[in-house]
């Protein structure tokens, strides 16, 4: 019979202790202070204050599009001769407005060049050790660049690095 009683004797105990508990390490009450001028002696202009302000139409970039590639790029790390690790990235162009189409029919050559110079950066040990360094990734972006611009001409400006991870086996 006491071994019945002894688990809800301890649930119960186990809950006094938390509530009070809780009530002992309640932070105190704040006062509301209110003040009569927080801002200083500013006057107001009522007509003004209440309009939202109107987005700079200038400062966004309609000169460019971002073109993200279909599918993520998986390049294994090998060592010795022993895949030590899988490296998943998502990559996406900033092109010329209006450029996407012919992006995306020539996608598959892209991959290919993509794939090579990822996996020459793998080779060289480019994703070893702390392979997120900004000199590590600037070179393997430059390269990206370089070779994207090389089948696709200077409508490519950028290749933006949206993902990497690196899963090691």
């Amino acid at each position: 019979m006491i071994g019945k009683l002894l688990p809800i004797l301890l649930a119960l105990i186990g809950l006094g202790a938390g509530v009070g508990g809780g009530m002992a390490l309640r932070p105190a009450p704040q006062e509301d202070v209110a003040m009569e001028n927080p801002c200083g002696d500013v006057e107001h202009d009522v007509e003004s204050s209440h309009e939202a302000p109107e987005p700079e139409v200038e400062s966004l970039d309609l000169t460019h599009d971002y073109v993200k590639l279909n599918n993520q790029f998986v390049i294994p790390v090998v060592d010795e001769g022993r895949v030590e690790s899988l490296v998943v990235m998502s990559l996406n162009l900033e092109v010329t407005a209006g450029q996407t189409e012919a992006v995306y029919q020539l996608e598959p050559k892209l991959r290919d060049l993509f794939l090579r110079v990822l996996f020459d950066h793998a080779n060289a040990g480019g994703f070893d050790g702390a392979f997120t360094k900004s000199t590590r990734m600037n070179a393997l972006r430059t390269a990206l660049r370089e070779t994207a611009q090389k089948l696709l001409g200077e409508m490519v400006s950028d290749v933006l690095i949206i993902d990497v991870v690196r899963q090691d086996t």
